[in-house]
């Protein structure tokens, strides 16, 4: 028996695990892309929990910027950024469920260089913005293609990357706000955290009816933060298989790896979505393994784990994990 037989997913989903019927969600079929996580749009498709649906994903620019001479500022429309696929409507889903995402691929879509990444004005982890106003003069904007494959990302002739691919944003919609897709919160978002990849589940809080299951932003590979506002972009065909958890309550995005449990929070000033993190996972480690939420919270100042998502957009994002081998 393999881990995921023993995950949430496995354990307490509506479907248990099992597989259902297959869906696709092409460029054709989204027709508009969404720039806000809302109620008010219609769903492109319903499913029942267990579906396994297949959805293409433009990337962050829509595909706009197609050539290294490009100049971001001249071609992007802001807000019209990171443009989202969905949303999903999954039947059975009410408020204070959650449902279960479990990433089964992400393949690279599109001609190559199917790569983008770039400097533009006023957005990176290193430079004034307008939330942190400087008078200091914007980098020069400069914009890198890269070929990439399953095998590897080619930033140079000489250096070849690994292929680790994740979906940068993705989640459900609030009950009654349109909040930007460039920002991440309570309902998931724009979190840029690497670990939502391949083999992962993600477990978002249902906060209407359906639950309306947005995602998008797909990246090749990033380092922790997503340093100069961009990782490796890229259009994708993302599978996914869709559960759902009732009464799970998780007021946070929660991540389930092999090795780790992990919860996902969002905020500024940095600490402060470091706190949100740690705090869900206090609660949960306390409820899961009958200790008291003291216990849990010393046992983590012994063994968490934080990984940096993003340190660029309106709200920052980190990730708060225990390995499972000291859940006992």
């Amino acid at each position: 028996m393999g881990w995921f037989e023993n995950s949430l997913m496995a354990r307490k989903g509506v479907a248990g695990g099992a597989a259902g019927a297959k869906h696709a969600i092409t460029i054709a079929d989204q027709g508009a892309f969404h720039y806000v996580y809302g109620p008010y749009a219609d769903p492109v498709i319903e499913v029942e929990p267990g579906a396994v649906v297949s959805v293409e994903t433009h990337d962050a620019f829509e595909g706009k910027i197609t050539k290294e001479s490009d100049v971001p500022s001249q071609i992007l429309n802001f807000p019209f950024l990171n443009p989202q696929t969905g949303p999903i409507f999954v039947k059975g889903a009410e408020k204070g469920d959650a449902l279960a995402v479990r990433i089964l691929s992400i393949r690279p879509r599109g001609p190559q260089p199917v790569g983008t990444t770039c400097l533009i004005p006023e957005f990176g982890g290193l430079v004034g913005t307008g939330n942190t106003a400087m008078l200091n003069a914007p980098l020069p904007e400069k914009v890198k293609k890269i070929r990439v494959d399953e095998q590897g990302v080619y930033w140079s002739d000489t250096l070849t990357l690994p292929y680790e691919p994740f979906i940068g944003t993705i989640g459900t919609s609030p009950e009654i706000e349109a909040i930007s897709s460039l920002q991440p919160d309570y309902y998931g978002g724009n979190m840029d955290l690497p670990d939502v990849g391949p083999g992962a589940i993600i477990y978002l809080p249902v906060n209407k009816a359906g639950g309306y299951l947005y995602l998008g932003d797909c990246h090749a590979i990033q380092g922790d933060g997503e340093l100069c506002g961009v990782a490796l972009e890229m259009p994708a065909t993302v599978e996914l298989q869709v559960d759902l958890i009732k009464g799970h309550g998780n007021a946070w995005p929660q991540l389930e790896t092999e090795e780790a449990m992990m919860f996902i929070g969002s905020a500024r000033p940095l600490e402060d979505a470091s706190r949100i993190a740690y705090r869900e996972l206090v609660r949960w480690v306390a409820a899961e393994t009958g200790q008291s939420e003291a216990d849990a919270y010393m046992l983590l100042t012994m063994c968490g784990k934080v990984r940096l998502g993003n340190m660029v957009d309106p709200k920052y994002s980190v990730g708060a994990s225990i390995a499972k081998k000291y859940l006992k």
